[in-house]
């Protein structure tokens, strides 16, 4: 029987109509090399990201996990900097199989110009080709690099805050819980915006969000996990730091700003994990716009974009000072 489901947003319905004009492949194994080329070609080069905004870029070669390789640390910052600054941690998204560490950099310069804040995205490794636990151990140790090495760095390691999109939420709420249980690096918040936090795969938004059009759908999703976790996608012994949702303790964690469509796939794990941190006495702001497919904000002229815009630009002035 098909699902009841909430409609897109009118202008975002417009958008998903232009978009279906040429649509991607689905994520298999035997299209993921020619989804991963095409994303690539699609996403603006840093360089023309941050062209004329004078902000700095520089790529860092730095220490991987334990017997893993280096792992690439973009930093963008104001030049010439004399006091230490904030620090957003970004984690890109991509579905745990793709995207780059400049996947989402539209964002950086905000980050610098409204906040002063200096930016570290990481460059992890991708599933299926490296599983659970590289990718989310490369963004824990890359972390762990950036506060040890804050003064070369010039940023306040009292004032780091972790960041993602889609699987760069999940896996920075994955290590907000590592930072937690690992005695550090201490963050001031965890921003996860649409995160993908839940393997099992069982939400009636999942459920809900099985169509061709959705930008991220489940069979998407199961491809994904599958990717990441094998076998054990769903099964009782999935990792919490691979998967958040599963975490059965949600207390300690540093302020979470939680956000998701109302028709997507992620809705429900992300009101759920939102809900968890408010019964461990923890402190998350929530926000599920109305008719949001996932990923809304790229229709970045609607009404539904500016509104996540603004929700996540007043939680970010307030967590950064």
């Amino acid at each position: 029987m098909t699902l009841a489901r909430p409609p897109y947003d009118p202008e975002l319905q417009a958008f998903l109509d232009a978009m279906a004009a040429d649509p991607r492949p689905r994520f298999t194994l035997d299209t993921l090399a020619a989804v991963r080329a095409a994303s690539a070609a699609a996403t603006p080069t840093i360089d023309a990201v941050l062209a004329g905004t004078g902000l700095e870029h520089a790529e860092l070669a730095v220490p991987g996990p334990d017997g893993a390789p280096e792992i690439t640390l973009s930093v963008v910052r104001r030049p010439g900097a004399t006091a230490p600054t904030a620090c957003v941690y970004h984690i890109h998204g991509g579905g745990m199989i793709g995207g780059d560490r400049h996947t989402g950099a539209q964002l950086f310069p905000m980050l610098v110009e409204r906040y002063g804040a200096t930016v570290v995205s990481v460059e992890y490794r991708l599933a299926p080709e490296h599983p659970h636990p590289a990718p989310v151990e490369d963004c824990y140790a890359g972390l762990r690099w950036v506060a040890g090495h804050a003064a070369e760095l010039g940023v306040d390691p009292g004032r780091i805050l972790i960041a993602g999109g889609s699987a760069g939420g999940g896996l920075a709420a994955g290590v907000a819980l590592m930072a937690r249980d690992r005695g550090g690096p201490a963050l001031v918040g965890q921003l996860l915006l649409c995160p993908m936090l839940d393997d099992r795969d069982a939400t009636v938004s999942a459920r809900q969000y099985d169509t061709p059009e959705a930008i991220w759908n489940r069979a998407d999703n199961v491809f994904g996990w599958a990717a990441l976790l094998g076998d054990a996608r769903g099964g009782p012994d999935v990792s919490p730091y691979a998967a958040p949702a599963r975490a059965t303790d949600l207390s300690g964690l540093p302020p979470a700003f939680i956000d998701s469509g109302s028709a997507e796939v992620f809705r429900d794990e992300a009101v759920d994990y939102a809900s968890r941190i408010w019964a461990a006495g923890g402190q998350a702001e929530l926000h599920v716009y109305a008719g949001g497919f996932h990923g809304f904000g790229m229709a970045a002229h609607t009404g539904v974009a500016r509104a996540e815009q603004a929700a996540m630009e007043s939680w970010l002035g307030r967590m950064l000072g």
